[in-house]
């Protein structure tokens, strides 16, 4: 707000300067008149000028007076720039930044409003998780079959992935689901500041967490905070429910197979065959991300600490993690997501596999 005032303040005394400017213009040639004789107009040195009485009196107060007040203006105006410089400078990121996000929303707008339809999938502007048509082909008959993908809620995206991870699933999208590539670089139709918007508009739709580190300030999307106590809550009491009726036997089996519509918190989202399109095949024997069965897991990590950490920071592209994994970044993190028991359940669950 203060840059916005400083911006204000500034085109006042620019406009004040430029009609200062028109106002002398303006007086100057009125005072004109055409000269008597051969001369139109009296040359500059034939012209009489002030006599020594005002030269040294009246008119020398009068360039002193206004040089001290230019003085003035000098020595209150730079420290006074220099005072609201960064504020101004704030002004014009937060300027760009809301911007970004308005090209982005544009962008992300179903395609009767002129978008790419991004919520037409994802669950409109607010991407609290859609579905989307996809056909799928069996492997044994190729027999093709329609079917309505779950496609993720992106209000939570940034709680999962980084800024870059983003952009390289916009970029190159999900292979074997309907998220296509979308960026030049994957071969889509959008360019990288377009992409760029994207991701900014994503951040600007999240849950905002809560329980932020006192240095993090008040930033909503803080690294060190969680979803509301509220979100966590109805997660586990609907996974609770699923055990309750029998649905699934504990209650890391039920958040594995998040039963939540926008299948934003599910393991099996990736790690079962089928469950995206409502026809899982065995549990977390592998679709997109790797098969969890058979031992593979406890190979991966000897320990259950090891394992759970990995679940809450997911993967990193290129760093290690557990026994000789090296991480690709497409494990999304799910600290901010889910409670540490919510996360140790899955843990169980897993390691029983």
């Amino acid at each position: 707000m203060l840059a916005l005032t400083t911006t204000s303040i500034a085109w006042i005394i620019g406009l004040v300067i430029l009609l200062g400017w028109v106002l002398y213009a303006v007086l100057n040639i009125g005072s004109a008149r055409a000269e008597l004789g051969s001369e139109i107009e009296l040359a500059a040195n034939r012209k009489p000028y002030h006599d020594d009485e005002v030269l040294e009196g009246r008119h020398l107060t009068m360039v002193q007076f206004f040089a001290v007040v230019l003085l003035a203006v000098t020595v209150i105006a730079l420290p006074l720039y220099w005072v609201l410089e960064p504020a101004r400078q704030a002004g014009a990121t937060e300027g760009t930044a809301n911007r970004m996000v308005t090209w982005g929303s544009r962008l992300f707008a179903p395609t009767a409003d002129g978008g790419f339809n991004c919520a037409g999938c994802h669950g409109g502007m607010n991407a609290a998780g859609g579905s989307a048509a996809f056909a799928v082909t069996d492997p044994v008959t190729d027999e093709v079959e329609l079917t309505n993908w779950v496609a993720p809620a992106l209000n939570t995206a940034a709680a999962r992935f980084s800024d870059e991870e983003l952009t390289y699933i916009i970029n190159y999208g999900r292979p074997g689901s309907p998220m296509s590539p979308w960026g030049l670089d994957g071969g889509g139709p959008l360019n990288r500041q377009q992409v760029q918007t994207l991701v900014a508009y994503i951040r600007s739709i999240q849950i905002p967490r809560e329980d932020c580190a006192e240095e993090e300030g008040e930033d909503p999307l803080c690294e060190s905070g969680h979803l509301p106590a509220e979100d966590q809550a109805e997660i586990q009491a609907t996974a609770q429910a699923l055990v309750d009726d029998g649905t699934y036997a504990s209650i890391g089996e039920a958040l594995f197979n998040n039963p939540m519509a926008s299948g934003a918190y599910s393991c099996a989202r990736c790690h079962t065959e089928g469950w995206s399109y409502g026809d899982p095949g065995v549990s977390g024997q592998g679709a997109l991300g790797w098969n969890l069965t058979g031992g593979a897991t406890t190979a991966h990590f000897p320990n259950d600490a090891d394992m759970a950490e990995f679940i809450a920071t997911g993967s990193v592209d290129g760093e290690g993690y557990g026994e000789q994994g090296q991480g690709s970044g497409r494990m999304p993190a799910f600290g901010a997501l889910l409670t540490d028991e919510q996360i140790d359940a899955i843990v169980d669950y897993v390691r029983s596999l």
